[in-house]
């Protein structure tokens, strides 16, 4: 695959090319899941390195690692059905960032496998409870089922704000608030729970879910647009992510999970598709740009692999024609030893080295896509 970009006709113009999706997994198969079997895992430690450089996989100097990458990379390769590789990652998970004192987990652990950064964190909390039930539904291990019910339960009885919002981090006991509610981690934790929902048949997730989709339609939407904003509204500096957008819209439109639509959730998202597409994608080479503000002017025009994959979702879970954004995305961002992370709104290569966290993104995106 090379390094150029093209112009291509919308996306709606063209019919579904499933060959084009297939030449995605095929990729994702054959050379991005074997650098994380390979050079980017750390057989010392059974952790996965934070990234590695997009040539010769080359692991980055380990400064840290992270709870939430080792959980994305035990649903990776839960997904690819690697439950042997999975295994390992999942016993990383517990021996590293399970604090046996406080409940809950940390964050990072140092380069010797120490914990770093011990702050307790929603969004790591939330990737943990993700993982583990898709761990749990492909293998059936009792102790992943157990993690994920007991992490859930953590999350309401300490995360809580004093309402129905959940904080975003907290201290290592607990005991004080050092980020207040953010839409990002309330969001993947939509996504935990969803999957959580699926591996167990558990409706307790059902109730979890509709409170979640409550205290975001009351404090996340933007109203004329219907997007979901990343601070609460009327927070001084705040902003609109398209990629968000597409990632809420597949979450909500595409689980039809009946939380979302009694939260008024559903309308406003279509709706805020359409603000994203319209202002955060641009016409001629499909990237979606990293930020918009309520008025839909570009406020960061960098353009994040990850919202170039939920906008490729969210076109197939809206029934949209998705063959020539897959190929303006496959020339963009592919290469054929991995794939660019960051590109400017001009195509200049932004960030180079390819962090263990993106398969997550390309393994939930492709599996939206035609068959």
């Amino acid at each position: 695959m090379q390094d150029k970009e093209q112009s291509h006709a919308s996306p709606a113009m063209q019919a579904a090319n499933p060959e084009s999706a297939a030449q995605l997994r095929a990729h994702y198969a054959n050379i991005v899941l074997p650098i994380w079997r390979g050079p980017g895992f750390n057989a010392a430690l059974g952790l996965a390195h934070e990234a590695v450089a997009p040539g010769d996989h080359a692991p980055l100097p380990p400064k840290r690692y992270r709870a939430m990458a080792c959980a994305r990379q035990l649903f990776v390769f839960s997904e690819a059905g690697d439950l042997a590789h999975a295994a390992v990652l999942f016993d990383s998970l517990r021996h590293y960032f399970q604090d046996k004192r406080n409940g809950g987990w940390f964050y990072s652990v140092d380069a010797s496998g120490a914990p770093l950064e011990r702050q307790k964190d929603l969004y790591t909390h939330a990737f943990i409870v993700f993982a583990c039930a898709h761990y749990a539904k492909k293998s059936g291990s009792a102790d992943a089922f157990a993690l994920l019910d007991e992490t859930s339960r953590l999350v309401e009885a300490r995360f809580s704000s004093g309402g129905d919002l959940l904080n975003a981090a907290l201290a290592e006991d607990f005991g004080a608030t050092i980020e207040t509610p953010l839409q990002n981690p309330l969001m993947h934790l939509a996504e935990a729970w969803l999957a959580a929902r699926e591996a167990t048949g558990d409706a307790a997730y059902d109730k979890r879910l509709a409170q979640l989709a409550k205290s975001v339609a009351d404090a996340f939407v933007h109203a004329p647009s219907g997007s979901i904003a990343e601070l609460p509204m009327g927070t001084a500096g705040n902003r609109l992510e398209p990629g968000h957008q597409f990632e809420w819209y597949f979450l909500a439109l595409g689980s039809g999970h009946a939380a979302f639509e009694a939260a008024g959730l559903n309308d406003g998202l279509a709706r805020a598709f359409d603000f994203a597409q319209q202002h955060g994608v641009d016409a001629e080479t499909g990237g979606v740009a990293a930020a918009i503000d309520e008025a839909g002017n570009v406020i960061d025009g960098t353009q994040r692999i990850w919202a170039q994959t939920e906008y490729l979702r969210a076109l197939a879970t809206r029934g949209d024609a998705v063959g020539a954004q897959i190929e303006r995305f496959r020339t963009r961002f592919l290469h054929e030893t991995g794939w660019v992370e960051c590109r400017s709104a001009a195509g200049d290569i932004t960030r180079a080295e390819m962090p263990s966290t993106t398969p997550y993104h390309l393994a939930t995106s492709y599996a939206a896509l035609p068959l």
